[in-house]
């Protein structure tokens, strides 16, 4: 119990790692939140949804953490200090980085200031609620793009909703699955802009290589980066600025620093680079916290299962995968990914414990 334990960050992957350390040692956990933020269901806070978002202290209930709400800004890696916006810097003997991603908006002109990311679910949501008929534009045909597509047009079905995307919307997944996509985008009425790369956001719309699209909300869902600490602190990073780890998820260069989730380069043998996903966030977290409590482990193992998506309230998709995240040939949408998702996202927030 003598052992100082410092996480910065409380999402999948700091949570699931500070509730498991924390059986054993003393946790500080660093987070500006005072609420869970949950990621997978920013999309319905988006549409006006009931929130899905427990306080940070009934997570950590019954463990030995204390949670700092404060935002990390500067490692002293040397001095194993982390220095926050709050004041005064914290000790630590072992540190788990588990900041995660944010938006990414590619300079893209105007996007930045135009466009509401899922970081600002909550102001879409009081935009959207003013019902002046707007038609929204979501850029982005990934994961987080599609549910949020297929979610405001659920709600607000008297406003013209399109997705937009560089590629082909869903274009990772199997033809079935992509086919349960576009059936469901279709039945909401959400109108399908593909091979279309986004060139300016302005507060009417946002232009493509092909024209215009008018639209008085837009959602940028393109992707994700890491944040710029790791790479300013000294953390031995790659050419994205994700923190390079070893086969224990210990920062190559100081190996008293866990890092997990997002912002950590991993790569297995035989699976590869892990993506960006709770589905990956949280084992990490689970793995490291009990490392820590144990004091020993065996290196870190993953493999993937399946690949979900919300398609409005009525219908989902799950995509059976492989352990090395190909896609199989079986798929299932309507009210049977509807069940599927629902609960796999009830078992990752039973998880975090």
């Amino acid at each position: 119990m003598d052992k100082h334990i410092v996480v910065i960050g409380a999402g999948f992957a700091g949570l699931a790692a500070a509730t498991r350390a924390g059986k054993q040692h003393r946790v500080t956990l660093i987070a500006p939140e005072e609420r869970f933020l949950n990621r997978v269901r920013q999309h319905e806070v988006a549409a006006g949804r009931n929130e899905h978002r427990p306080s940070i202290a009934h997570v950590l209930r019954g463990r030995n953490v204390t949670h700092i709400q404060a935002r990390a800004t500067e490692l002293d890696l040397a001095g194993r200090k982390v220095f926050t916006d709050g004041g005064t810097p914290v000790g630590y003997d072992t540190l788990v980085y588990a900041l995660g991603s944010r938006t990414a908006f590619h300079d893209v002109p105007g996007a930045r200031e135009h466009a509401y990311a899922m970081e600002r679910a909550e102001e879409l949501r009081e935009r959207l609620r003013q019902r002046d008929g707007s038609a929204v534009a979501v850029v982005g045909g990934g994961a987080t793009g599609i549910e949020v597509a297929a979610e405001i047009a659920e709600a607000y079905p008297n406003r013209d909703v399109a997705i937009v995307d560089t590629g082909e919307v869903g274009g990772w997944f199997s033809a079935k699955a992509r086919g349960v996509i576009r059936e469901n985008l279709a039945r909401l009425g959400v109108d399908v802009h593909e091979h279309s790369e986004v060139t300016a956001v302005d507060e009417a719309g946002l232009t493509t290589v092909h024209g215009r699209i008018e639209a008085g909300v837009v959602v940028w869902a393109a992707s994700l980066e890491v944040g710029p600490l790791a790479a300013e602190s000294g953390l031995a990073v790659d050419e994205r600025g994700e923190a390079l780890v070893d086969e224990y998820l210990r920062s190559i260069s100081h190996p008293d620093v866990y890092v997990v989730g997002d912002a950590a380069a991993v790569t297995l043998p035989g699976i590869g680079r892990l993506r960006k996903s709770c589905a990956t966030a949280e084992p990490m977290g689970q793995y490291v916290g009990r490392s820590l409590a144990r004091g020993t482990a065996e290196p870190f193992t993953f493999g993937y299962l399946g690949q979900c998506l919300s398609l409005g309230r009525a219908a989902g998709m799950f995509q059976r995968v492989g352990k090395d995240d190909a896609m199989t040939d079986t798929a299932w949408g309507g009210r049977t990914g509807k069940i599927i998702k629902a609960g796999i996202v009830r078992y990752i927030m039973s998880a975090l414990r």
